[in-house]
């Protein structure tokens, strides 16, 4: 785990190939992948996991907004776009992941646009897009510099960019050591944490001027984690740090969400 893969061509490979055969939250759900069940359970999970996103996302704001969404998966987000009204535009280097966005689209009858793309060489003209967003995938990146430059580039004057990465001193990098559990996607090529001030020193080196960081992902319920350490978590330490004053421990939380016009 680290920045220790080449910022290049066979860096970019790798990171395409381990996506392309561990696409998120797959094994949540009994329903065959593809199906109408499958992402029903992909959406439930997703939203049950980060409540969050629909209290600070404007899923319902974008209508005839231009959206790309970077690392857009199986669709799960941007589809809550597309509900919403925007003009729903999905890449992904991983070629399984367009192919799952596409059929959750159709199964939606919802109007989108899919490719398979790099987020470090988007095959946008300049100012295409009102909004860009891109969740989890920065971090994960071979040259995270030149996936936010890339965001930046395609933006329009007046949008919004969207990112968020992982914190690097939170309370699931404690955890993880302390109950000898592993992060997910831990064995990814590339898997990076940030400090809120290395956050800030990517967004802005991309030009970006008018950034808010907002602390977010504590501590929900787990369905992916059984055994005494699973009932740990669940039965106690969920509820023991959510009854701690949130100004407390706001600056430990999993994740960093940049919001940058």
């Amino acid at each position: 785990m680290g920045d220790s893969l080449p910022r290049s061509a066979a860096g970019r490979r790798l990171v395409r190939q381990y996506w392309d055969a561990h696409i998120h939250d797959l094994e949540i759900t009994e329903h065959p992948v593809g199906s109408p069940g499958f992402f029903a359970d992909l959406d439930e999970y997703h939203f049950e996991k980060l409540h969050h996103l629909l209290r600070l996302l404007p899923f319902d704001r974008c209508r005839g907004r231009r959206v790309l969404e970077v690392g857009c998966g199986a669709g799960t987000d941007l589809a809550r776009f597309a509900r919403g009204g925007a003009r729903a535009t999905g890449v992904d280097t991983a070629p399984s992941a367009i192919a799952l966005a596409r059929q959750n689209f159709g199964q939606q009858r919802l109007n989108g646009s899919f490719q398979v793309a790099d987020g470090e060489a988007l095959p946008f003209v300049d100012a295409t897009f009102d909004l860009v967003y891109a969740h989890g995938v920065v971090q994960y990146a071979a040259d995270d510099r030149r996936v936010v430059t890339e965001c930046r580039r395609v933006l329009a004057p007046g949008g919004e960019a969207i990112f968020q990465v992982y914190n690097k001193v939170s309370w699931l990098n404690v955890l993880s050591k302390v109950m000898r559990v592993g992060l997910e996607h831990e064995d990814a090529p590339v898997l990076r944490t940030y400090s809120p001030r290395q956050f800030h020193q990517l967004l802005a080196g991309a030009g970006f001027r008018d950034i808010r960081i907002v602390f977010e992902r504590f501590p929900v319920r787990s369905r992916l984690h059984g055994g005494w350490k699973g009932a740990i978590y669940n039965n106690l330490f969920v509820g023991v740090f959510n009854a701690l004053p949130r100004a407390l421990v706001r600056r430990f939380g999993w994740h960093l969400l940049g919001f940058c016009r």
